[in-house]
């Protein structure tokens, strides 16, 4: 074991996590812990124990765990039961959710999850709950992050999970792949998922001939009505009837091979074909290139946020240019699926590639409105490219430049932003749309008066086009700090 770890360093406990009894997420000065009860305990020395727990974290699809020593005298109790032992887990760099996957990275955590369970079959063990909040990304490899959610295969009982797998998994998996439609505002809006009844709701006679959907959607919606309100009586009729691991095992290998079929194809529109091919020179481009490669490799930066990353070209430079982490937000999420596939097929962990409309980002979710937190408070970026972007978020979004910079401000990071003037094509096309006389602030005098205002622009660079402008700038009152011994940029 390695050495204690005291409770009483500045002891956080994740609000997330108080759904299970036995198995709750803290957070020290040391790192990211699990506090166990005793049942938890049993559970996790029989995962522990398992080829299962060897396999899945040699690779990374299982989180990194041990088992630490503690001071329980300062932990929190698990309800009305002391803490049985602790556990330290590896820390994902940046957490995400559901509805800011694209299609790709919620199959992929599907798929992952039944692997786990059937895995988990051969040794007894089985997933108590089907949550994809159980999967967090590392890059874009999916790694499974709530070890607690293993337990000793109970006899004679179905896979209690299933209708939580459903509703927060092959709904949505569904719903994107059968109908066009996108579940992010669904998931944003019911932390629960898809109900059977809704998703049957929302399905066509014609839907029926689709694979799954009669048996885990309509028949599924069927059973819950007539058998909702009897639980308990089910789970004895199935105990009588002698429901065994290998029912499990063929339903969930059923289930697997579905969700494995199910695809999206992003349609090719204006975000997933713009890129820097529509609205660049070659020499615009190699410029721009230039100058987010000269601030990546000014100095150590440990959280990049690319807003507006459309297909990663920055988000790369930024990640070879030495950043630990970059966190590649775009709000089409045909650019973002892209990106994933790519990533993934690189086997790349140090880009997070995620669907988020800034103009109207992930909010805190959940009870008391914490199980779910705002980007800004997963983790604060020291490093922010903001490219090609201004013009969207302003005239497109209806934000103010001044609401703009300010909230560009409140990130209290350095900043790479671009600023394409009234001339550029890209920009006339979007005041073309508007009202004459609208947006009057989208003016480059004046988006550098309120970049100015609280920001020290430390260089500023126009492309050779002559309708796009690049800044450096960092918070007023920033002290840079060099890497390697290099004096940091424009000091």
């Amino acid at each position: 074991m390695s050495p204690e770890i005291a409770g009483g360093e500045r002891t956080r406990l994740e609000p997330g996590s108080f759904r299970d009894a036995d198995s709750t997420v803290l957070y020290t000065d040391a790192g990211v812990f699990r506090a166990l009860s005793a049942q938890g305990l049993e559970d996790f020395e029989a995962l522990a124990a398992s080829q299962l727990f060897e396999r899945f974290a040699g690779d990374g699809r299982l989180v990194g765990t041990e088992r630490v020593e503690a001071a329980h005298g300062d932990l929190p109790a698990l309800r009305n039961e002391e803490v049985a032992a602790l556990l330290r887990h590896e820390k994902i760099p940046f957490v995400s959710y559901p509805y800011e996957w694209p299609f790709g990275m919620l199959r992929d955590a599907a798929l992952l999850q039944l692997d786990l369970l059937l895995a988990g079959l051969d040794e007894d063990l089985i997933l108590k709950d089907s949550s994809p909040y159980n999967v967090q990304f590392r890059g874009a490899q999916a790694t499974f992050v709530d070890v607690g959610s293993f337990e000793r295969l109970p006899e004679g009982e179905p896979w209690i999970g299933y209708r939580q797998f459903c509703m927060l998994f092959l709904y949505p998996l569904m719903l994107q792949a059968y109908k066009g439609l996108a579940p992010h505002a669904w998931l944003r809006g019911a932390i629960d998922g898809i109900t059977p009844t809704q998703m049957s709701a929302v399905t066509s006679a014609r839907d029926v001939l689709r694979r799954g959907v009669l048996t885990h959607v309509r028949l599924h919606a069927r059973l819950e009505r007539r058998h909702g309100e009897r639980p308990r009586e089910v789970k004895r009729e199935l105990h009588q009837a002698g429901f065994n691991k290998e029912l499990i095992r063929a339903n969930v290998s059923k289930l697997r091979k579905l969700v494995g079929r199910l695809d999206w194809i992003p349609p090719s529109g204006v975000w997933t074909d713009y890129g820097e091919r529509t609205h660049y020179t070659d020499r615009d481009t190699e410029e721009k290139d230039r100058f987010v490669r000269d601030v990546a490799g000014s100095r150590a930066w440990d959280l990049v946020w690319d807003l507006g990353a459309n297909d990663g070209r920055h988000s790369r430079l930024a990640a070879d240019g030495g950043a630990d982490y970059v966190v590649a937000m775009d709000g089409d999420q045909g650019a973002i699926e892209h990106l994933y596939r790519s990533l993934r097929d690189e086997g790349d962990r140090r880009i997070l590639p995620l669907t988020v409309n800034l103009t109207d980002p992930s909010p805190a979710l959940g009870w008391r409105g914490v199980e779910r937190k705002t980007v800004l408070e997963r983790g604060r970026p020291d490093l922010v490219l903001c490219l090609a972007l201004v013009h969207h978020v302003s005239i497109a979004g209806n934000v103010p430049i001044r609401e703009v910079v300010d909230w560009l401000a409140s990130l209290g990071a350095a900043l790479v932003i671009e600023f394409p003037t009234r001339e550029d094509p890209k920009v006339e096309q979007l005041l073309a749309a508007k009202r004459s006389g609208t947006h009057l602030d989208y003016d480059r005098e004046f988006f550098e008066r309120c970049l100015g205002e609280t920001f020290d622009v430390v260089r500023s660079e126009r492309l050779s086009s002559g309708t796009r402008v690049l800044y450096f700038a960092r918070p007023r009152g920033a002290v840079p700090a060099a890497r390697d011994g290099r004096t940091a940029l424009g000091r």
